[in-house]
């Protein structure tokens, strides 16, 4: 296990999450039931996300080396440009709208419903195409494996429990727009590897 890109997934994947549709539908249920039993329903769906991304991930390590590279670019240039360009608005109703009338009192109930928004809801997210892009960057599944799920049960523990706080100290356009600079430099990297290389 590499701990500098367990660290630079956590970092990349709770920065696009963070401003995520999901992360709203989580707010929201957090708001209407017991957060844990969100939280936990959250997190064992971006556990099945995050087992599909890698094992994805891992099958674009077969491509030749400069393909590989060149998809990788492409797909960080789409996800910044996703942060920068897609209005918070879009996404917090997306959000609201995954939530809406979900979430049912018995326990047991929470945990599915939480659990089946996130799986219906980021299938083919930003989040899952950067982890799929971490994998076949770095060749180390197990660490991006360990860095994104950490980062979205962070991200789901924070949104689940007090989401609705941290919306008004930092603003979701705010996220957005850092995660969508931090996402381009990182696609300017690798642009400008593959042009020098």
């Amino acid at each position: 296990m590499n701990a500098s890109v367990v660290l630079t997934v956590f970092v990349f994947v709770a920065l696009a999450e963070l401003p995520d549709k999901t992360m709203i539908a989580t707010l929201i249920m957090g708001s209407r039931a017991r957060p844990l039993f969100v939280w936990i329903g959250a997190s064992l769906g971006f556990a099945v996300h995050v087992t599909l991304a890698v094992v994805a991930g891992h099958f674009l390590t077969l491509l030749p080396h400069r393909a590989l590279e060149i998809i990788v670019t492409v797909i960080f240039t789409a996800g910044a440009l996703y942060l920068l360009i897609v209005p918070e608005r879009s996404q917090a109703e997306r959000g609201e709208r995954e939530a809406e009338g979900l979430v049912p009192d018995p326990w047991w109930k929470v945990v599915t419903t939480a659990f089946t928004v996130i799986v219906i809801g980021e299938f083919g997210d930003l989040t899952q195409l950067l982890t799929v892009n971490f994998v076949a960057k770095y060749h180390q599944p197990w660490s991006v494996f360990v860095g994104a799920l950490a980062a979205l049960m962070t991200v789901s523990a924070i949104g689940a429990a007090s989401g609705r706080a941290l919306v008004r100290v930092l603003p979701l356009g705010v996220i957005r727009r850092v995660g969508g600079i931090v996402l381009l430099g990182f696609a300017a990297y690798n642009l400008y590897s593959l042009v020098t290389s």
